[in-house]
């Protein structure tokens, strides 16, 4: 069943771009362009299929990439977008994702983020407020100014509900420079999330240099781990990484006692240099009694977000007798894959006991102890 797909739009020509081929099948950093953006959305959670939009002429590349629909697209963006649309029609897709493919640095909070906001609205996209002064010119000179205010960048991918793009482009006439345009054209209301400097598109050569500093950016890896212990209480299940398992006892602590979720919240703190969980919720602070962890989670992946970092992986182990961890770790996973906004498989859960030493063999509490990988940030 395919609930949302991201089409990836490649069948323009990139002339501005220089070079004998089209910009999307050119190198960046060692990769081809195409590659780094089908692996976004690859690895997006809440992605399940792409379909890539080709030039008529390279329709035999569609046999590199056995895992994606490929269509061939018209003369103009919109012609292309509409194809990729059509190829979808009758299928179960309800919302759909539209992607340059010179856009091969969008990163997963910005998809993440664009599908959370389609949930309430029928259009999404994200977009960088303009903070440059902008004049007007001609023949080489400034002929006046232009005020910036409300103004902003476009950025891709531009979400929306399936049924209504369909027939947004169905109906639209001439060409549209994006897809909000052609929304907005049908009424559609479009609401805007956050964009990002890196999600730039490649245009020019100078535009291919920009990335690669952005990409080198990334070799800046920072290592976090995290440790945390609750002890055994009356009741009947326990929360673990957002998973309620059934149980003789429940842990106990301030707030959900989230032992897992709680080791991966300080390892990304740790990554990060910026403490633990007690530093930006003190237990002495009675607003977070009985709070879901997840929400300590989500902020440590906002703050490492904030500051240009994106989470490779999450290597979680859980100490413990019981209760049984294996028959909940998939859904453990998918748990914490989704609040962080990143790839399930990205995120390892796995048990182990003390082999009946110490409180966690007594039965007397559960331990945690995890590892996170952060790519990116200034180095």
């Amino acid at each position: 069943m395919t609930d949302t797909a991201a089409i990836i739009v490649a069948a323009g020509r990139g002339t501005r771009a220089g070079g004998d081929i089209a910009k999307q099948w050119q190198t960046l950093a060692g990769r081809r362009v195409i590659d780094w953006t089908l692996d976004a959305y690859r690895a997006a959670a809440g992605v399940d299929c792409i379909v890539m939009v080709l030039h008529p002429q390279e329709m035999h590349r569609a046999a590199e990439f056995p895992d994606v629909t490929s269509v061939a697209g018209g003369e103009a963006r919109s012609d292309s977008v509409r194809a990729g649309l059509e190829a979808l029609a009758g299928s179960n897709c309800t919302h759909v994702l539209i992607h340059d493919a010179a856009r091969p640095l969008v990163s997963q909070r910005i998809i993440s983020d664009v599908l959370t906001a389609l949930k309430d609205a029928d259009g999404a996209a994200p977009a960088l407020e303009v903070s440059d002064a902008l004049w007007r010119g001609a023949e080489g000179v400034v002929t006046g100014l232009q005020d910036r205010s409300g103004l902003y960048r476009a950025q891709t991918p531009q979400g929306f509900a399936f049924d209504a793009i369909l027939a947004a482009h169905s109906a639209f006439a001439g060409t549209a420079a994006d897809d909000v345009e052609v929304a907005r054209a049908a009424g559609i209301e479009v609401v805007m999330v956050p964009g990002e400097e890196r999600n730039l598109k490649l245009t020019r050569a100078s535009d291919f240099r920009r990335a690669e500093a952005f990409l080198g950016a990334s070799m800046d890896i920072r290592v976090g781990n995290g440790f945390d212990v609750h002890r055994f209480g009356n009741g009947d299940r326990v929360i673990l990484c957002g998973i309620e398992v059934p149980h003789t006892h429940e842990l106990k602590g301030h707030s959900d006692a989230d032992v897992g979720m709680h080791a991966i919240t300080d390892a990304i703190y740790g990554a990060l240099a910026m403490g633990d969980i007690g530093q930006h919720f003190p237990p002495s602070d009675n607003q977070w009694k009985g709070a879901d962890s997840a929400l300590f989670l989500r902020h440590a992946g906002e703050l490492a977000t904030a500051q240009g970092y994106a989470i490779s992986n999450i290597d979680l182990t859980l100490i413990c007798e019981r209760p049984k961890i294996g028959p909940h770790a998939a859904a453990m996973a998918q748990k914490i894959a989704q609040i962080l906004g990143i790839a399930p498989g990205r995120v390892s859960i796995k048990a182990t006991t003390s082999e009946r030493l110490g409180f966690t063999g007594r039965e007397e509490g559960i331990a945690a102890m995890a590892t996170t990988l952060l790519t990116g940030g200034a180095s």
